[in-house]
């Protein structure tokens, strides 16, 4: 049997849904790991924090949500992806300068939290 893994996705921004036009940028794990090398080869490895984000491409909708994104730090952002994988980013706010192509009808935002996490919806 032929299993989803690919294609339509859902993003909500405290309840709200955004109409998502391209893809979607999420990281994998809480940290980067890097070897630590002794003379001899590998002695181990070291973890530092990654930031947890989502970067999106919505569409530009004339309800979409301005003054919120604008104003709120404590927005909640969930990913439903089409694998039935959801993320989850806490405390959420709107990172550096999204940009939005009125030609395209379209926005690039990208959002920084405290915490994301993984969950199958499944």
């Amino acid at each position: 049997m032929a299993q989803r893994i690919a294609g339509i996705c859902f993003v909500k921004v405290d309840g709200a849904q955004f109409a998502i036009s391209g893809d979607i940028e999420i990281p994998l794990t809480e940290f980067k790991r890097e070897a630590v090398m002794g003379l001899a080869g590998p002695a181990g490895y070291k973890e530092t924090a990654l930031e947890p984000y989502v970067k999106i491409n919505a569409l530009f909708t004339p309800d979409f949500p301005v003054n919120s994104l604008r104003t709120n730090t404590t927005l909640t952002v969930t990913a439903e992806l089409a694998n039935g994988i959801v993320y989850t980013l806490s405390n959420a706010f709107v990172r550096g300068e999204p940009k939005v192509k009125p030609v395209e009808g379209t926005i690039e935002v990208e959002f920084s939290g405290s915490q994301g996490q993984w969950s199958n919806n499944q």
